[in-house]
């Protein structure tokens, strides 16, 4: 949004309570690498260095992005969070963790995984227990036993890291079955290629097709605990704004020869081990909670009624919820950094006429 603003001759400020550029993807896991490829994940106008690969790592998109942030002299005002946002004659007031700023236009970018979330289950567990936000490769883990809650893209990968790095035992406890797509599609094809398309067809033509390339692609998964859900990709991703688990085919021939072993959902804490809502018990040495995120936007925007009832923006469109307050990248689509990207051109054409 910076790069997109000052583009256009506005001089923007970025406030980030990080201390550093792409402090989210400086803290992901070790073996992260993205889901789309890098023709459609650089930022604006601005392309990847050649000899990068089709899915950039973690530290490729950390590079771009601080390389970037330093070549465009974009203005950083680190270690400040923005606790409360205003309304002000004439734009916004923002009560910051080190004193107040206005603005005629404010753009709020901190994304769908803000604020990591775990849920209470009952009772209490004595091993080690940490949210995926927390975990970084499997050194730690190794000749250890570890249960990873969660099947989304984390969840998967995280505990293929596992089962290939050295941990004695791999669980995976899955609620409910994901809907699973190759990061790579047929031919070397990055996955978006035709992800995007289907994304913009019918829905019930999208998830017809989609379950067909699981089929041919991935198979069938149900002895091994993973049946293919009722409710098809798309049709989840617009409802729930939940993206399906893309993972490289590795992952899955993991799950066939059960080095990653599938069981039922946590259903309650029991000191050393762990109840399942199936009635079974595993006695992990470590539970890593790949349960996902939530905007946490309530603290900073809630009293405007600019929330829906999941604390998601109501209006995610190119439009402000209100005359200078915008939201941007809090959509769930195929090429999300792309379509950030545009949308950011967007409000930046906007802004600078306004």
């Amino acid at each position: 949004m910076a790069i997109s603003l000052q583009d256009r001759g506005v001089r923007p400020l970025v406030v980030d309570r990080a201390g550093q550029v792409a402090s989210s993807w400086r803290a992901r896991y070790d073996r992260l690498k993205l889901n789309t490829s890098r023709q459609f994940s650089h930022l604006p106008g601005r392309s990847y260095p050649k000899g990068t690969p089709m899915f950039p790592t973690r530290d490729q998109v950390v590079e771009h992005f601080d390389q970037t942030a330093r070549q465009a002299g974009i203005p950083l005002q680190f270690n400040t969070a923005v606790n409360r946002i205003e309304p002000k004659p004439a734009g916004w007031r923002l009560h910051t963790s080190d004193g107040e700023i206005d603005a005629r236009h404010v753009v709020v970018a901190t994304g769908l995984m803000h604020t990591p979330t775990t849920p209470k289950w009952p009772g209490e567990f004595s091993g080690e227990m940490l949210h995926s936000s927390e975990y970084r490769n499997p050194a730690p883990y190794r000749g250890r036993r570890v249960l990873v809650v969660g099947s989304g893209s984390s969840g998967m990968e995280i505990a293929h890291d596992l089962a290939t790095g050295g941990a004695a035992k791999v669980w995976m406890a899955v609620r409910t079955p994901p809907n699973i797509m190759l990061r790579g599609g047929p031919g070397g094809l990055p996955g978006e290629v035709i992800a995007l398309p289907l994304f913009h067809a019918p829905t019930r033509l999208a998830d017809a097709m989609a379950r067909r390339a699981r089929a041919h692609f991935i198979g069938d998964l149900t002895e091994f605990g993973l049946p293919v859900p009722a409710e098809g990709p798309f049709t989840k991703l617009k409802r729930e704004i939940r993206p399906p688990s893309l993972v490289d085919i590795d992952v899955i021939d993991a799950i066939r020869d059960r080095s990653i072993e599938v069981v039922a959902a946590v259903d309650a804490l029991d000191g050393d081990g762990v109840l399942l809502a199936d009635g079974h018990r595993v006695d992990p040495d470590v539970v890593v909670c790949a349960t996902g995120y939530r905007q946490g936007l309530e603290s900073m925007v809630g009293h405007l009624g600019m929330l829906d009832s999941r604390g998601a923006p109501k209006i995610t469109a190119a439009t402000p919820v209100a005359p200078g307050l915008w939201f941007i990248g809090f959509s769930a689509r195929p090429a999300l950094i792309r379509f950030v990207g545009k949308q950011s051109r967007l409000f930046a054409k906007m802004i600078a006429q306004s």
